[in-house]
């Protein structure tokens, strides 16, 4: 099993997903091509349930799959004028960073050589999306790097801070904010995926009201607290059953190896 399986298969990987979005709305030009053209507004659900399904297909599908969902993307991506190849590493980078950053401290096993393992593994992520995988980082510290570089470009915007208070507080609807423990639950998860942001990250967004009020100019303390929130939630989605956790892109990715193994001792077996 390749180290991203491992990764993207683990209850914290969702939560850095939510991390990486509020991380990349601090990149300006993003930032407003996603209030010009994204539907996260009218339709947050939907859009985080696609993203996380483009996720899965790229991740888990079969070639075939996967370059059919990441040519869909790129479709979009060219009509809207959202394929400046900067623009795209960026996006992908975040995810990367965030991603890993929130499997590994939610208590996901990895050694150095396999977090590097996993940013050389999401190189071919880049190149369905368009970005030249030459160009993107290969290891753990050149993603540090990248976001180091990029860091005097990102800045705090009003665009910024409407799209992080509304991942922090969705609307929902009536019956199931009031007769669900969704709304407490997503605030939990949506809570520890903005501490979890790197401190300056976090002192960005803060210095105001709302999303401002859990950045504490990127306090040591709010580290602490992260760690412990992603470790508490992951610890509780790993209670769940594996069939509750596990995906249907996973489970038919599971389905194929099992059948290729099983063809492969057929075959050794009638030697």
């Amino acid at each position: 099993m390749s180290v991203t399986w491992r990764v993207h298969a683990d209850p914290a990987a969702f939560i850095g997903g939510v991390s990486a979005l509020l991380l990349q709305a601090l990149h300006p030009q993003a930032m407003r091509l996603l209030a010009a053209h994204s539907d996260f507004r009218t339709d947050p659900w939907g859009r985080l349930q696609r993203t996380a399904e483009y996720i899965a297909v790229i991740t888990y599908g079969t070639t075939a799959e996967a370059a059919e969902a990441a040519g869909r993307v790129r479709m979009v991506h060219r009509r809207l004028g959202a394929d400046d190849p900067h623009l795209l590493g960026w996006v992908h980078v975040t995810f990367v960073h965030c991603i890993l950053d929130a499997a590994r401290r939610g208590g996901l096993p990895l050694t150095r050589a396999e977090r590097d393992q996993y940013v050389d593994e999401q190189r071919r992520a880049a190149a369905l999306i368009g970005i030249d995988p030459e160009q993107a980082p290969r290891t753990v510290a050149e993603v540090g790097a990248y976001l180091r570089d990029i860091r005097p470009l990102l800045h705090i915007t009003p665009e910024a801070r409407a799209a992080a208070a509304f991942v922090l507080v969705p609307p929902m609807p009536g019956t199931i904010r009031w007769l669900t423990p969704a709304q407490p639950a997503w605030a939990g998860l949506a809570t520890t995926a903005f501490l979890l942001l790197p401190r300056w990250a976090r002192a960005c967004y803060g210095g105001g009201r709302g999303v401002g009020a859990f950045a504490l100019a990127g306090s040591p303390i709010r580290d602490i607290q992260a760690t412990v929130g992603v470790r508490t939630l992951r610890q509780a989605a790993l209670a769940l059953p594996e069939s509750v956790r596990t995906g249907p892109h996973l489970a038919a990715a599971r389905e194929r190896l099992a059948g290729a193994a099983a063809d492969s001792a057929a075959r050794i077996s009638a030697l």
